[in-house]
């Protein structure tokens, strides 16, 4: 069969599928067949260069529940194929359960995931055989040409091999070998099962452990949960289930499993970074590593003797991790605000029982990790939450929110000209935060203001919207706040300042 190339920059600039914090991603309409078959090429290929892989070496692809993902899988697995390798069609199964089969067997994995976003859109996770692909790997991967068999897809539609059930059987091994058969008796866990792929594992897993499991929810129709901004059906759901019903906590997952929700016994959803703060607590973590969005009570709690802030995205908190860890840190532990947890170095329990290394966000360590806290301190998931330094965080979004426009916001409110910047922070957040204190450009702008008050502004990698997180001393304050920033935001002027 005849080939054309393909270089993957001109994909990117013409196709709409581009690399984000999490992968390549873009609209469905926009991942073709081609355009998904390029990128997985691209992978390989790019591997095969560093000497990562041979053609021996298998290479195993996964997916979510959406429409579009077993279309997008056929088509990377046709990609697998044509690069020479032996194809492992892990089915539906959570990101991180891939993710961790490849590191276990040592093969690198595709993952078809939108993750939490919405079904019009998808996006494919590249994971080497070490762990998740860097930013400097994604520059490369960018940089290559790839061949197009001419007519690759005129034909009949490629069929995937049947599903191997081994990738499954390890996520749930890892889990059920070091907790133990016992470690959640006793405990009544609701699972708000919904479109998330996780559904089944998390089932899988809290049963083992020896947990009675209430499912809820369950849909055949995708829906976009987000961790971060988590939807109002979802907060009058868990609250009535939770009236409804005897539970200690609801869990839950994003659509491809690696961010977490767990509910204290009231229905209540917990923040993601409380989560992963409680949760690097019952690991024992004596470094943490999370981004500058992420609550200031892991700082205040002093429950760690090292917490290294990083921009937003799991490339920059595993690249924290790594240096933590070549520092002499013993357990490393990263999350990030939307609750996902990667474990960044081996957590040793007695002399027989290790939980290895797996540096990706997992929802499902998240959730054992606040359910076994609860059990072992003999405290509810209430009290838990009670006894850490009282800060609260919220964070909610503006869709359908162009990047330039943001981007725009963000220079006229940073421009390097401190004192202008301050002015200009004032002029349009004084009424609603007052002084500024402090202004932090890491990832986005953080601006702390006299009163401890916390505003972050950052523009969402994934997706043509604007995030706003915000933090203060009570839960009415914190949600008025973020509501107050996202009007403000809204009506910000097409030109001139935001108080003109």
């Amino acid at each position: 069969m005849d080939s054309k190339t393909l270089a993957i920059k001109t994909l990117m600039d013409t196709s709409g599928v581009r690399f984000g914090t999490s992968g390549a991603r873009g609209p469905v309409s926009a991942m073709t067949n081609e355009a998904c078959y390029a990128y997985a090429s691209a992978f390989l290929q790019y591997l095969q260069g560093l000497g990562d892989i041979t053609s021996s070496t298998p290479v195993a692809v996964g997916g979510d529940l959406r429409a579009s993902t077993a279309r997008i899988m056929a088509a990377v697995g046709r990609a697998v194929i044509d690069q020479g390798h032996v194809l492992v069609n892990a089915g539906e199964l959570p990101t991180p359960a891939l993710a961790y089969y490849g590191m276990l067997h040592r093969m690198p994995t595709l993952m078809v995931t939108g993750s939490h976003i919405p079904e019009d859109r998808n996006g494919i996770k590249f994971t080497r055989a070490s762990g998740e692909i860097t930013k400097d790997d994604e520059a490369q991967i960018s940089a290559q040409r790839v061949a197009m068999p001419e007519g690759v897809f005129e034909k009949a539609h490629f069929r995937l091999p049947a599903v191997s059930g081994g990738p499954a059987r390890d996520y749930l091994r890892r889990y059920t070998d070091f907790f133990g058969a016992g470690a959640l008796t006793g405990k009544t866990v609701g699972l708000y099962e919904h479109s998330t792929v996780a559904r089944g594992p998390i089932h899988n897993v809290l049963t083992a452990l020896g947990a009675k499991v209430l499912r809820f929810g369950y849909s055949q129709a995708f829906l976009p949960v987000d961790t971060e901004a988590i939807r109002p059906e979802d907060i009058d759901l868990a609250r009535r289930w939770a009236a409804e019903n005897a539970v200690d906590c609801i869990v839950s997952a994003d659509g491809d499993g690696d961010r977490p929700l767990i509910s204290d016994e009231n229905g209540e959803w917990l923040r993601g970074d409380i989560v992963g703060l409680l949760c690097a607590s019952y690991l024992g973590a004596d470094a943490v590593v999370t981004p500058v969005s992420s609550n200031s009570a892991v700082e205040k709690s002093g429950r760690f003797a090292t917490v290294k802030r990083t921009r937003i995205g799991s490339p920059y908190v595993i690249a924290g991790m790594e240096v933590l860890a070549s520092a002499g840190a013993k357990c490393v532990i990263g999350y990030e605000a939307n609750g996902g947890v990667l474990v960044g170095s081996d957590v040793l329990c007695g002399e027989d029982r290790r939980l290895v290394a797996l540096p990706t966000r997992d929802a499902l360590i998240a959730l054992l990790g606040v359910l076994l806290l609860s059990a072992e301190s003999r405290k509810s998931i209430s009290q838990l939450v009670a006894d850490l330094p009282q800060r609260f965080t919220a964070s909610d979004r503006l869709k359908a929110f162009p990047p330039e426009r943001s981007k725009k916001i963000l220079r006229q409110l940073h421009s390097g000209d401190r004192d202008r910047d301050l002015r200009m922070i004032e002029q349009a957040f004084s009424s609603t935060a007052g002084k500024v204190a402090a202004v932090d450009v890491t990832d986005g702008l953080r601006m702390t203001f006299a009163n401890e008050d916390i505003i972050h502004l950052r523009p969402s990698g994934n997706a043509p919207e604007f995030r706003c997180y915000t933090e203060s001393s009570s839960i009415q304050r914190v949600l008025e706040l973020n509501r107050a920033c996202l009007r403000i935001i809204e009506a910000w002027p097409a030109t001139g300042d935001p108080g003109s």
